[in-house]
């Protein structure tokens, strides 16, 4: 297939590459996107749903590496790192530690404090300028504790964000309870996030596909990438099991396997997958009025629609899409140790993400020091759904040779270092 006529091709379907080929659109440009699977298959269709701009705590952090060393090879812990010898690994710890310094946390927060934000009033116009059906709401989210030291952990993190001008309101037992009357009475706290927001992915990301669609987009799937034909510091076509694509820049948003995608290209990305678990509970009984965070067992409770999802864990285990049934347990205890509510009742949906991780927690949005029209975006962690418009937005301005919005230099695909 010759498609000498697309300004920008994406390889990547999922919430990155949808929401840059919206502003991609939006800026006249003729785009195409291809995916191996389906619009949405990877990390975008059953994650938690939530928009947090106040997790602007990078996932790189003093509390997190020392918690982390804790964890590192406890199979049943919130975070899990699979022994094995792997060098990008080993190189991504190194990195990850170097990240871990109070002071380049600190840098780190203000700047995913100023995309999460600017990233959320930028879905909330998607939303409504698309009439996008996606279960969207806007009323907060609710961090609860049970113990002493959690709830003392959660108060040196909402002083840290009270610190950079993120709102928060630190909730007394009664006062959490009243807001959410499913907990349980022995939780002893909470501390709310008003200006967060949930979704569901899934439908989001379809909708936005179909108003692309519908606007003259080309998306391609079941269409992998087989080869890229370079020559003089410019990738001339992409090779795919549909035929071969030809475009004037090419966008790499495809996750957790934006690195063994780009290496083919000579090129490294720090990127390590980081497994996360969802159990979908369909047509509960009962269900929260607002999406919780069941801090002690690292669980994240958002209510749908018609279902309540329950998602949790963080294990980097590499390209690994097998379930741990321990892992899926621990997710549905945890719930039934926070709230009224038997999750054993009804139809049950478990499914495994595997969310890109940088090692600073910072996504990874520029272009290639290698081919001139090679734009890379992934490395978003956790906050893909929350990152995805100002990355688009900021995947056009390259795209453009625009000035960008923000300094993207801490955002670059080069800056850190490799060598073990």
């Amino acid at each position: 297939m010759n498609n000498s006529d697309i300004d920008v091709l994406i390889v990547g379907g999922g919430t990155i590459g949808v929401c840059s080929a919206y502003y991609l659109n939006k800026q006249g440009f003729r785009v195409t996107i291809i995916e191996k699977n389906d619009v949405a298959s990877g990390c975008s269709f059953a994650n938690a749903g939530l928009i947090v701009p106040s997790h602007c705590i990078p996932l790189a952090n003093p509390g997190a590496f020392k918690q982390g060393l804790a964890w590192l090879f406890d199979h049943t812990s919130p975070f899990y790192i699979k022994p094995r010898f792997n060098k990008n690994l080993l190189s991504w710890l190194r990195n990850f530690w170097k990240s871990s310094k109070q002071q380049t946390m600190i840098a780190g927060l203000k700047i995913l404090r100023d995309m999460n934000y600017r990233s959320a009033e930028l879905l909330d116009q998607i939303i409504t300028m698309e009439s996008l059906q996606c279960e969207y709401h806007k009323n907060g989210w609710l961090l609860v504790f049970k113990t002493e030291n959690g709830f003392k952990e959660g108060i040196e993190d909402a002083n840290l964000l009270r610190d950079h001008d993120v709102e928060c309101e630190i909730l007394n037992r009664k006062e959490t309870i009243e807001l959410e009357p499913m907990l349980l009475s022995d939780v002893i706290a909470g501390i709310l996030f008003p200006q967060d927001a949930h979704l569901n992915p899934e439908m989001f990301v379809n909708g936005l596909a179909q108003r692309l669609i519908e606007r003259g987009v080309s998306i391609q799937t079941q269409s992998e990438v087989i080869q890229f034909n370079v020559s003089k510091g410019m990738i001339k076509s992409v090779k795919t099991t549909k035929g071969e694509f030809y475009a004037d820049q090419i966008l790499i948003a495809t996750g957790s396997w934006s690195h063994n995608l780009v290496k083919a290209l000579g090129i490294t990305l720090p990127i390590e997958a980081a497994k996360g678990y969802s159990i979908t509970l369909n047509h509960p009984k009962a269900s929260p009025k607002i999406p919780l965070y069941l801090s002690e067992a690292k669980v994240a409770v958002t209510p749908l629609q018609s279902a309540l999802r329950f998602a949790g864990t963080l294990e980097l285990s590499g390209l690994d899409f097998s379930m741990n049934s321990r892992r899926l347990k621990q997710i549905l205890n945890a719930s039934e140790d926070y709230l009224s509510l038997n999750i054993s009742i009804g139809e049950r949906e478990a499914w495994c993400g595997l969310r890109p991780c940088s090692p600073d927690g910072l996504p990874i949005i520029g272009r290639s020091d290698t081919f001139d029209n090679l734009i890379i975006a992934t490395g978003h962690c956790m906050l893909g759904i929350t990152l995805a418009p100002i990355t688009g937005q900021l995947v056009t301005q390259i795209a453009s040779s625009q000035n960008a919005d923000i300094d993207l230099s801490p955002l670059s695909v080069s800056r850190f270092d490799y060598p073990i």
